[in-house]
């Protein structure tokens, strides 16, 4: 038997065509028994035999003719269901009818008894019929996994829909897995307590009996749409439960029709904080992109390389991947050589800080748009490291914005952050300054449209929270959080970087777009959540440990200063800025001043002068305190 499952053999379709011949008689023969009452002693039996040899050659051609005998039991589903049902109807409707134009001298005044006859041997015979495909594909799965050495895991699909039907016949036909479908959970009052081939739907309030009594271990959820509150509602009593999320990807995505293990997967904390999609014109984005020679620094970190995947949809003439850190441009190098083999791409190793290289780069290539993304980003590093701070995100940028000018691109658009709005860190500050130099380059005179789009935290960037405390959580724990207090604004990378585009193309130069990130996130309480999504008990399988703020952070981030103003533009996610402008004398002149003072590399005089730039970067929690106080005290 193992050697029969494991080599795919299958029964024999002409096996299947005389067991279904042999279920149609024996339904045929006890529907006319039971008529009749089973007194056999006043059954004619040469009125019998010719019902019998008659409906034997009707329905072995209709069985025959609907191929009804050609389909694998295992994979057995709705579709053979209807067709035996049609096939029943078939064969009783055409016995019934010859009967009645070629046999009435047989029938002999029996109409009545025939139609009763036929219409219970249609129930019986549709039923036996469906019960061998179904205890075939039962017993076939059973075996499978029995000899696999799997156990078994009990699992609930979300939805009552035709993609919640999908999935359970993936599931069931899938030999990687090893699940039993006991039913489907929904919220739709007008679907409870039916049956979707042969499961019951259930009220997603019933989810505690359920794991009791039907011991249910995981809830299978289509990974589409999972914003929807009904669907985060179900989600969040399951994990509360102890009941193990997976989501499966909607049908169309199916790797060749078929559901495969490798894209199912354990619900992340991403799934629970995306929200819907956002819709941006891909006509105005392809009309800034197509046929452009497009730069991009900081191209292999992790909004880098996202913008690199989303721009290459828009068919640049060339794009230019920029970066200092060989191993992971090198890693992106291969991605793209796969996903976008046709593409026209040239990878170079640089530095932003090097003007002579950044420069050769501008000369060779004739670079049109810029996308500067390429930044030091770290807090606690950039407070105790300020002069590479300056030396990256200022001088960095400063050199990429003036070569900009110099040969006369059409677009930069820089990426920043919401640690520049009322700076408490070096870090902030650095791109603060930043942001002043690239508004004060707009200019009339000047070809070159400066745009600045500025947001919060990107969910799984490099060196993020929530890849660390899936990292702490790996572990063992505990988990680490710096405050109970402290929030967090999130945005999925692929969200920021539509929306970078979208404002890339809207930007007339000199302004600063600010992103709707939604509503902050506490977090403590997404450490809860991601421990509860590993299947652990927060405080008893799992601590969480609260170490105290870092050097320059802040419980709350903010997107816009107390005295900025925003302006709406015509997407809803975007909206402006508006914040004091700098004259290109006043920025040029600080800046310059700020980068011979960091030459010397003396962080107390490198963060003073930042603090005289940016008047509102107040340190928190760090060594520069001290600068503050001196500053009040003297005015």
């Amino acid at each position: 038997m193992k050697r029969f499952l494991v080599e795919g053999k299958t029964v024999s379709r002409w096996t299947i065509l005389i067991l279904d011949l042999l279920i149609v008689l024996w339904s045929f023969s006890f529907s006319f028994f039971l008529v009749k009452g089973f007194e056999f002693t006043l059954i004619n039996p040469v009125r019998f035999s010719i019902y019998i040899i008659s409906f034997s050659f009707i329905a072995i051609t209709t069985l025959y003719v609907g191929r009804m005998h050609t389909g694998l039991l295992r994979y057995s589903n709705s579709v053979d269901l209807f067709r035996i049902f049609s096939a029943a109807i078939t064969f009783n409707v055409i016995f019934l009818s010859a009967m009645l134009l070629f046999a009435q001298s047989i029938i002999d005044n029996e109409y009545q008894n025939l139609f009763l006859i036929v219409l219970i041997n249609f129930f019986i015979s549709t039923s036996l019929l469906v019960m061998l495909r179904v205890a075939g594909r039962n017993i076939y799965q059973f075996l499978t996994r029995r000899f696999a050495g799997k156990d078994f895991v009990n699992v609930l699909i979300y939805g009552s829909d035709k993609n919640a039907v999908l999935v359970k016949q993936a599931l069931e036909s899938n030999q990687e897995v090893n699940y039993v479908v006991v039913g489907f959970i929904d919220i739709n009052r007008n679907r409870l307590y039916s049956y979707m081939e042969q499961k019951k739907v259930y009220h997603f309030k019933e989810l505690p009996e359920l794991k009791k009594y039907k011991k249910i271990q995981e809830l299978i959820i289509v990974h589409e749409n999972l914003d929807e509150r009904s669907k985060k509602v179900v989600i969040e009593r399951s994990i509360r439960l102890g009941i193990k999320v997976v989501t499966v990807p909607p049908s169309s995505k199916w790797l060749s029709g078929t559901l495969n293990r490798k894209q199912m997967h354990e619900l992340r904390i991403e799934d629970l904080l995306q929200r819907k999609p956002i819709v941006i014109d891909p006509s105005r984005v392809k009309k800034d992109i197509c046929g452009k020679r497009v730069l991009i620094t900081g191209a292999a970190g992790s909004i880098g390389s996202e913008i690199v995947r989303q721009v290459l949809d828009y068919e640049p003439a060339l794009l230019i991947l920029c970066d200092h850190a060989e191993s992971p441009l090198h890693a992106i190098q291969l991605e793209l050589e796969d996903n976008f083999p046709s593409a026209h791409i040239e990878m170079v190793i640089a530095d932003v800080r090097d003007i002579n290289r950044m420069e050769s780069i501008f000369k060779t290539y004739s670079v049109q748009v810029i996308y500067h993304a390429a930044a030091y980003k770290h807090v606690p590093l950039m407070e105790h490291n300020p002069f590479e701070a300056v030396d990256v995100n200022v001088g960095g940028t400063k050199h990429i914005a003036d070569l900009a000018v110099k040969y006369q691109a059409e677009k930069f658009v820089m990426v920043s952050t919401d640690k520049a709005v009322n700076p408490t860190n070096v870090m902030g500050a650095s791109k603060r300054i930043a942001e002043i130099y690239i508004q004060a380059l707009n200019s009339p005179d000047v070809k070159t449209r400066f745009i600045t789009t500025r947001f919060g935290n990107v969910l799984g960037s490099n060196g993020s929270v929530i890849p660390r405390f899936r990292a702490q959580i790996e572990r063992g724990g505990p988990v680490t959080v710096t405050h109970p207090e402290i929030t967090r604004y999130f945005m999925t990378i692929s969200e920021a970087v539509q929306l970078v585009l979208e404002a890339g193309t809207m930007g007339h130069g000199g302004e600063i777009f600010v992103f709707d990130m939604g509503k902050p996130v506490k977090i403590v309480d997404l450490a809860k959540k991601m421990i509860q999504l590993a299947g652990y008990v927060e405080g008893i399988d799992i601590k969480i440990v609260y170490t105290g703020l870092r050097p320059g952070e802040k419980l709350y981030e903010e997107l816009l200063a107390s005295s900025e103003l925003t302006l709406p533009t015509h997407h809803e996610k975007i909206n402006i800025a508006k914040v004091r402008n700098h004259s290109y004398e006043e920025a040029n002149a600080a800046i310059i001043e700020l980068l011979n003072i960091n030459e010397k590399q003396d962080s107390q005089s490198i963060v003073r002068k930042m603090k005289i730039i940016v008047p509102e970067f107040l340190s928190n929690n760090s060594i520069y305190e001290d600068l503050d106080s001196a500053y009040f005290d003297s005015i």
